[in-house]
């Protein structure tokens, strides 16, 4: 697959999981829900690896480091983002986990010693400032409470795990670990993970039967963690851990098409603005030098 398929890819599924995290929620927990999801992607991904003869066979260090992939990717990052929306919208979970790009910039340079030209600091900037406008009334109405202050929290500590496990994924792939056989370990030690917490916060391993559930179950498996993790850390090894996160700051965009068509949600004029901001900015990120160098000059090329 090419990285631009990858990335199309990434953007629409993950975009789409708003819509089937919805039918999610109810008579099953959330932590219980999640942990469903996960055990569902890695029994999925286990059995691809055995039927295709992939080795599903690494050492202690390996398993480690697959372990925490799962911790940090696959459980603990979720919670996070399901206990901050309880509490605020959506649309602002949206706008803080969007600051990933920025973490993961800041991540890699620390890490691995990535370059950082000022065409993707620009172009952070753009998606960044875009993503804001189009949650800009939502943004008006938030309330520093104590209970929103907490959640905003929640989300930053929660995106900032998300971070750290990309740069896992990265470690991994740099070290020879494939993607599908590290998500297939990771994703079962994250329903582990996520399990046990459902335990010890007493939470019961209930199953709701109906077709919505069902079905929303299966998609989030199958399509948001299983093809779409895939994609996604496929594309962070191949492009670098700065560069494949920006496709963090369309999800909301892709959200918001679906609103419109099955929720009749009306784009309010800083959304109109702020859309064509993201999208700029992904040429910035994404394109090569020289097809926008006219726009940027030469100063934007050379690395921090």
């Amino acid at each position: 697959m090419t990285n631009t398929l990858l990335y199309i890819s990434t953007v629409l599924i993950w975009g789409s999981t708003w819509l089937a995290i919805k039918f999610q929620l109810g008579i099953v927990s959330e932590e219980v829900s999640i942990a469903y999801r996960f055990a569902l992607a890695s029994v999925m991904l286990l059995v691809f690896c055995l039927v295709t003869r992939k080795s599903l066979r690494f050492d202690i260090r390996t398993h480690l480091w697959m372990a925490l992939l799962g911790l940090c990717l696959f459980s603990s990052n979720y919670l996070l983002m399901y206990m901050a929306t309880g509490h605020i919208s959506t649309g602002l979970v949206s706008v803080g986990f969007c600051s990933m790009v920025v973490m993961n910039i800041i991540l890699s340079r620390l890490f691995f010693k990535s370059e950082i030209g000022l065409r993707m600091i620009i172009g952070a900037s753009f998606g960044m400032g875009g993503t804001l406008m189009v949650f800009w009334p939502e943004i008006q109405t938030f309330d520093m409470t104590d209970v929103g202050f907490y959640s905003m929290c929640l989300v930053l500590v929660g995106t900032l795990l998300a971070s750290c496990g990309n740069m896992v994924s990265s470690r991994n792939q740099r070290n020879g670990v494939p993607v599908m056989q590290a998500n297939a370990w990771g994703m079962a030690y994250g329903a582990v993970f996520i399990g046990l917490f459902a335990l010890v916060q007493g939470h019961e391993f209930n199953f709701d039967p109906s077709p919505l559930y069902v079905g929303s179950l299966l998609y989030l498996a199958l399509f948001g963690s299983v093809i779409a993790f895939g994609c996604y850390l496929t594309l962070l090894g191949n492009i670098g851990p700065e560069k494949a996160v920006y496709s963090i700051v369309l999800f909301p965009l892709v959200a918001l098409s679906l609103s419109t068509v099955y929720e009749g949600y009306h784009w309010p004029v800083e959304a109109v603005v702020g859309v064509p901001l993201v999208l700029f900015g992904n040429v910035l990120v994404l394109t090569k030098p020289g097809m926008v160098r006219r726009f940027m000059g030469r100063r934007a090329y050379k690395p921090l």
